[in-house]
């Protein structure tokens, strides 16, 4: 599998909403308001993480991959587990993988990280459609 590109870490976004809500300038009910949908999620495809909640501090949180792009078609949008996203990296050119943590305890959710995989048009073996000027 090709390695992560144009990723974005959204660690400092975290650190000062943190800093918000423990000095009581944002709600705890606020920033724990992760769905149903996402919290499944981490239950099925998510990744346990050594970090434990930030908020409620009684679990390590579980990290959920989401994918998103043109190429995926009716898979974009859903999330992948590690494994599955090392498999689509090599099928696919190019897709968007965003990271969010979550607290399936008390439902704290955050985006974490951004970055793009996919073969970056080494696969050759696909045919591409040729256009009329071809």
């Amino acid at each position: 599998m090709r390695t992560q590109r144009q990723v974005v870490d959204y660690a400092l976004q975290r650190r000062s909403l943190l800093a918000q809500v423990h000095a009581g300038r944002v709600g705890v009910m606020e920033v724990c308001d992760a769905s149903p949908y996402l919290l499944r999620a981490a239950k099925f495809h998510g990744e346990p993480s050594d970090v434990i909640c930030p908020v409620c501090r009684k679990e390590p949180l579980t990290l959920v991959s989401w994918i998103f792009g043109d190429e995926l078609k009716h898979a974009s949008g859903s999330a992948r587990t590690p494994e599955e996203l090392a498999r689509m990296a090599t099928l696919f050119e190019e897709f968007n993988v965003h990271v969010v943590e979550v607290c399936r305890t008390c439902s704290w959710n955050h985006l974490v990280q951004s970055y793009v995989l996919g073969s970056g048009g080494l696969n050759n073996h696909r045919s591409r459609r040729k256009t009329a000027a071809e």
